[in-house]
């Protein structure tokens, strides 16, 4: 029988939908594994919605334009240029399904068969499938959660593209000081690289590091990307709306990218991503706050198990982002370790290999995510996670 491609091989199983399959086993299991907010859109999302159903409803049944219309990317420029202080200057902005597909159009625009892209350890597991996908070569590299430019700096081949940072981190929950951002983003400049800029979280900072995006730099919009989504801050995830500010030299690749995969934007979403950027920081920044609440929970759960004999610690301060990577002494590890908290405890978690961290050592890593929980929620959630990994810890 036909099989698929081989290279198929190298790309990683989803980890998400295999949560999904051993919670439907548990449907009383709660999850500190995908990484959701818990509140809705603003209601002028809904409200933009009903609007152009009822007033011009064929607009929305038709294609659109490939990188997106207009009103949406003026929003998006003056967003990007105003809020966050972008340097546009040789580049330009185009909508997509999510950051995600951002990321995966920036791939197979960048990677011939065998190229590299450098993924800081731990990385984001979509960002070493895409990678992959494209024929590229994902290039794990230990260069501390904060990333060192310097070790960045050795990894550097003759096949090396584009170097990827996240801040603030998934899964690491680290708000990378601009210092470093601005210093890997003049690496990448020096060497004739590209920057990829996760900023999915860029509006969740808790701590004192503050956010700021390395396509702030002059002259940085050349070879920067910088990636941004709807789904967190603005509660619509399945809404499918991203955007990304992207060299100039690359929109005419994109496009043909774009082109094939999605035709265009979906143009219901784009009304509703307009409502939302409309809105503002003025609507998520309080709930946002509000997530320093659940963040506290977790600190406080992580002491109470260390005072009370689990050798548990938090790996860096998780100042932004609703995630945290906990290590913690194991006997399984990576799947195995999801099935057990799951069906025997009732609590979902990532295991550290789908970031690139491995069980090692007798020490395993898990990515805690309380950015869908309430707070009795999360409590109750945290008490089963920290009972089934002292259940489980060797002997």
């Amino acid at each position: 029988m036909p099989a698929a491609a081989v290279r198929m091989a190298a790309v990683a199983d989803p980890v998400i939908p295999q949560v999904g399959a051993l919670m439907a086993r548990r449907p009383d299991a709660l999850s500190l594994a995908q990484g959701m907010v818990g509140w809705a859109p603003p209601e002028a999302v809904r409200q933009a919605v009903a609007a152009a159903l009822s007033e011009a409803p064929r607009a929305l049944d038709r294609y659109g334009p490939v990188r997106g219309e207009e009103p949406l990317l003026e929003a998006v420029r003056r967003e990007l240029t105003e809020v966050r202080g972008l340097d546009l200057e040789g580049s330009d902005v185009l909508v997509t399904a999510g950051s995600n597909m951002a990321f995966s159009a920036i791939a197979q625009v960048l990677c011939d068969p065998g190229d590299e892209v450098l993924l800081p350890l731990p990385y984001y597991f979509n960002h070493a499938m895409a990678i992959r996908l494209a024929g590229g070569v994902p290039v794990p590299v230990e260069a501390g959660l904060g990333p060192d430019p310097d070790r960045l700096a050795e990894a550097i081949t003759a096949r090396t593209r584009a170097i990827v940072t996240i801040s603030p981190g998934n899964p690491s929950g680290l708000v990378t000081p601009p210092e470093l951002l601005e210093a890997i983003n003049t690496l990448c400049a020096r060497h004739g690289l590209f920057h990829i800029s996760d900023e999915a979280y860029a509006e969740f900072v808790h701590g004192p590091v503050p956010h700021r995006s390395p396509g702030r730099l002059s002259g940085s919009g050349a070879h920067t990307v910088s990636l941004f989504s709807l789904s967190k801050a603005y509660g619509m995830a399945g809404w499918r709306v991203g955007y990304a500010a992207v060299p100039r030299q690359l929109l005419g690749p994109l496009t043909k990218v774009q082109d094939t995969v999605l035709i265009c934007p979906c143009q219901v979403s784009q009304r509703a991503a307009l409502a939302a950027l409309e809105a503002g920081p003025a609507w998520c920044g309080p709930l946002i706050a509000a997530l320093g609440e659940r963040r506290r929970q977790l600190l406080a759960a992580v002491s109470a198990a260390q005072r009370g004999g689990l050798p548990v610690e938090l790996l860096g301060p998780p100042d932004g982002a609703f995630y945290g990577l906990l290590r913690f002494p194991t006997a399984p590890g990576g799947e195995r370790l999801m099935q057990r908290l799951v069906l025997d405890h009732g609590v979902a978690a990532l295991p550290g290999d789908s970031f690139g961290l491995p069980t090692a050592g007798g020490t395993g890593v898990l990515r805690i995510s309380y950015g869908m929980l309430g707070p009795a929620e999360l409590e109750e959630a945290l008490r089963r996670l920290f009972g089934g990994l002292a259940a489980l810890a060797p002997g």
